[in-house]
């Protein structure tokens, strides 16, 4: 009896009509209305994945075709058989090696530079007791709201007193003599979230102020660093501005303003463009995936305590 009932029970489920009406009951509940908005929203970012994702491929594929590939219509989205001509005549035509070399010396030295000032300073703010800290960092902040286009005819005029035009002099040692205001802020938001008993516990074990911020903060440090290595590797190599003034010299040049003379030379040349700009580009992509962990959880802990 009790098998024939569960059988009954079974084939009642399975008649069409009670299907339906649980179907419906599904769908009115609340469950399916979060389930229909997650899919809206998966949507939503497929499409605007998409959407973004495809200026990027359209410039890889280009890199990849003839001359007349690259311009003819309707367009050849899939390069078959894949050239390597464009890579060819941009490696060739200027030095890029020479500009690689160039702005990875100077965009390293830089970061180091930003991570060294920025983390001692925003130590010093965020950890000592000192007459007019506040007010220091208030002035620190308001120099944030600076365009850099006010300070850049007297910083110019320092660095040809002092003879470093044409040398990479003005584009590094900024970084070691003050950082950005910017990253310190950053920094010293991040440590204020850091408990002061570690500090009171080094202390105790004979840590002086110095060992403190090396050994003991600077390890627990890692998302606002890695965030502050992403960003200043992002400007560095992408500054146009700085190498253009104050370098003169080609074999002294960066990426960026040697991009820019290529195109100025190449402009009917799309493969050669963008083979320039695939390979000035791939490096910004591999440095943000590897830190976007770190990067991530150092945005979205800054500023949790003040």
């Amino acid at each position: 009896m009790r098998v024939d009932s569960g059988v009954q029970t079974a084939a009642v489920r399975q008649h069409p009509a009670v299907r339906w009406r649980a179907s419906i009951r599904f769908w009115k509940s609340k469950t399916a209305g979060r389930r229909v908005g997650l899919a809206f929203i998966y949507a939503v970012l497929i499409v605007g994945s998409i959407a973004f994702a495809l200026p990027f491929y359209w410039m890889i594929a280009t890199s990849f075709k003839t001359k007349m590939e690259a311009v003819m219509y309707p367009p050849k989205w899939v390069p078959i058989p894949i050239h390597f001509t464009g890579y060819e005549r941009m490696w060739t035509a200027f030095p890029f090696a020479r500009f690689l070399t160039n702005t990875c010396f100077i965009t390293i030295t830089t970061m180091i530079g930003f991570i060294l000032t920025s983390t001692l300073v925003g130590y010093g703010f965020a950890r000592t007791k000192f007459k007019g800290r506040d007010a220091l960092f208030l002035v620190l902040l308001a120099t944030m709201m600076l365009p850099p286009q006010v300070t850049m005819i007297p910083t110019f005029i320092i660095f040809r007193a002092l003879g470093w035009i044409n040398t990479y002099y003005p584009l590094i040692v900024p970084a070691f003599i003050g950082g950005s205001a910017f990253y310190i802020f950053l920094m010293r938001q991040f440590i204020m979230t850091l408990p002061r008993e570690l500090d009171d516990a080094a202390r105790i074990d004979g840590c002086n102020s110095f060992r403190i911020y090396w050994n003991i903060l600077m390890p627990l440090s890692k998302p606002a660093i890695a965030t502050i290595a992403v960003f200043s590797f992002v400007g560095e190599w992408n500054d146009f501005m700085g190498p253009l003034i104050y370098l003169q010299s080609q074999e002294k040049m960066t990426i960026a303003v040697g991009l820019r003379l290529f195109v100025g030379q190449f402009s009917t040349d799309l493969p050669a463009m963008m083979a320039g700009s695939f390979v000035t580009v791939l490096p910004l992509i591999v440095i943000f995936f590897l830190a976007q962990n770190y990067f991530v959880q150092g945005i979205a802990l800054t500023g949790l305590k003040q």
